[in-house]
């Protein structure tokens, strides 16, 4: 992975800059440090002041995994020409089939966590998120969920992530598929897209295609994206980055 702050990868992200180019991030772990309590994450003011120049010089949409309700009211008064939730399933277009599923889902699994201390079912209507941060036996934990989630059959698809099991429905639309519909939505020749954890996979493995830049908050070698943020603070560098080119262009 190259670091797509360094000297050597500036003519890069120039080019991006200078193209039609939509900007697209995940919220958590991206735009917002992770935290111990979901309901507790926000974004830093200085990364909100940036985000708010940056979106009145390129188009910015949020592709998170979290309900789209919810990551809006996080990032109000930034222009954002879209706001996706649930992995991409939520804000692109109609999936309202899919919540007799996963309310099953939720009704199968919700008795059987409430045994296990520390672990939080969030329900985002289209998808679930098992969080286990808080549980005082972290391996014990992801052993008791992953076998929680081995009753739910086929048709879940359960995505690991930071302290965190997703559960999608299989087949359904993903953060790449989104990625791709907003982009035909606004116009936008290319992209760029940064995000960090395992979800994020679902656009990192476009990123042979040449019109799509891919940077992963974190270096590792568990990743197809070909670029790399040090740390979740480096958002901003980076946002600081991306104004500065455009803003040289008047």
């Amino acid at each position: 992975m190259l670091d797509i702050l360094a000297d050597a990868q500036r003519e890069v992200l120039a080019r991006f800059a200078a193209s039609n180019v939509l900007l697209a991030f995940d919220f958590d772990g991206t735009l917002s440090p992770i935290v111990a309590q979901p309901a507790d994450a926000c974004l830093r003011e200085e990364t909100r002041r940036l985000l708010v120049a940056v979106s009145n010089h390129y188009p910015c949409v949020i592709i998170s995994g979290r309900k789209r309700d919810d990551v809006s009211a996080r990032v109000e008064g930034i222009f954002w020409r879209e706001v996706v939730g649930n992995h991409g399933l939520e804000g692109t277009s109609n999936h309202d089939a899919l919540r007799p599923i996963v309310e099953g889902w939720r009704e199968r699994l919700a008795t059987t966590l409430a045994a296990e201390e520390g672990l939080i079912l969030e329900d985002k209507a289209l998808s679930l998120s098992i969080h286990y941060r808080l549980a005082p036996h972290e391996d014990a934990a992801r052993t008791f969920i992953l076998r929680a989630l081995g009753s739910l059959g086929d048709g879940a698809r359960i995505v690991p992530g930071k302290q965190v099991f997703n559960v999608i429905p299989k087949g359904a639309p993903h953060k790449g598929t989104a990625l791709r519909a907003l982009q035909a939505r606004v116009g936008a020749a290319t992209a760029i897209f940064v995000g960090d954890d395992v979800t994020d996979e679902d656009v990192f493995e476009d990123a042979a295609d040449d019109g799509l830049l891919s940077i992963r908050v974190g270096e590792s070698a568990d990743t197809a994206a070909p670029y790399f943020l040090r740390d979740q603070d480096a958002i901003d560098a980076l946002l600081e980055r991306l104004l500065a080119l455009r803003s040289a262009r008047g």
